[in-house]
């Protein structure tokens, strides 16, 4: 089923001056429910544009938005209510943070939707283990707590409204190795467990093709492409045309079939390469070698 879709959504900044400029031009998009999807584009491209849409922060110039079978603004008084379907984190939310304790912070948002406590208290709790923060926590002020912690508190709250849609504005930025794989690792647990649509937004490709099922790639406010990750990785060169770096054993990987050994177009994780390496040492080929 799909839970989101755009027709012909443009959308012009500043229309009719000097400025104007078309951000998102003429894109035609179908995301099916439960999906995980990577949005990727170069600085300038119009993705962060783009996503602001699916929640009604923007309203498009023209064109459609249709999130779970309707037209999110067909009715402009009930856009409050979209944006409890389709859930929005920026970058850096940790910054948005305001409660008294972690609790409060994360039970603003189902607070606000009108449920009862019994149901905000369970989704605290079940959403405070999905993105790894200990019950303890909850009644400590998110003030007191880590960087890292406050990001996930602020994510949390989000989460917490159980939106069919949940898109993340490159919610690794800023953080190490250690902590971008942690996080990600907990957006996964989340999703597995609520199998709701979730798009993370992220400059890395490596982050991105370790979870994503499918990728969208924005260039130049038009829709590069959008397919599975197999599909998008195999198109490697283009890919770096357009000014995206593709993951590093995807980079060997080309280098490898440059020089007669082809093993295909679509490596990009570390797991299969080691597979298909074990498999080609394995083989006929790898019999004869040292």
């Amino acid at each position: 089923m799909t839970i989101l879709e755009t027709q012909d959504l443009t959308y012009t900044y500043s229309p009719g001056t000097p400025f104007e400029k078309t951000a998102v031009d003429c894109v035609n998009l179908k995301i099916e429910e439960g999906e995980l999807v990577g949005v990727m584009g170069h600085t300038g491209s119009g993705k962060s544009t783009l996503i602001q849409h699916f929640n009604g922060l923007l309203k498009p110039t023209s064109g459609k938005v249709i999130l779970d079978g309707e037209d999110i603004w067909a009715d402009k008084k009930k856009i409050r209510d979209v944006r409890f379907k389709a859930g929005l984190v920026f970058q850096y939310p940790e910054y948005q943070i305001f409660e008294e304790t972690v609790y409060k912070d994360i039970a603003f948002g189902p607070k606000n939707m009108g449920l009862d406590e019994d149901e905000i208290k369970r989704r605290v709790y079940e959403t405070a283990h999905d993105i790894g923060l200990k019950e303890e926590l909850l009644e400590r002020s998110p003030f007191d707590l880590s960087g890292g912690q406050k990001r996930r508190v602020a994510i949390a709250g989000v989460m917490a409204m159980e939106p069919k849609l949940l898109i993340l504005d490159e919610p690794t930025a800023g953080l190490d190795p250690a902590g971008r794989d942690k996080l990600l690792e907990h957006i996964k647990a989340y999703h597995r467990r609520t199998r709701n649509t979730i798009l993370i937004v992220s400059h890395s490709m490596e982050d991105v093709a370790g979870f994503a099922d499918k990728i969208l790639v924005m260039n130049k406010a038009k829709l590069f492409c959008y397919d599975d990750t197999s599909a998008v990785f195999s198109r490697a060169e283009e890919i770096a045309g357009i000014g995206l770096d593709v993951p590093q054993i995807t980079k060997v990987f080309v280098e490898l079939k440059k020089r007669g050994l082809d093993f295909g177009r679509d490596v990009y994780t570390l797991e299969y390469a080691k597979k298909l390496l074990l498999k080609e040492l394995g083989g006929e080929r790898g019999a004869g070698r040292c």
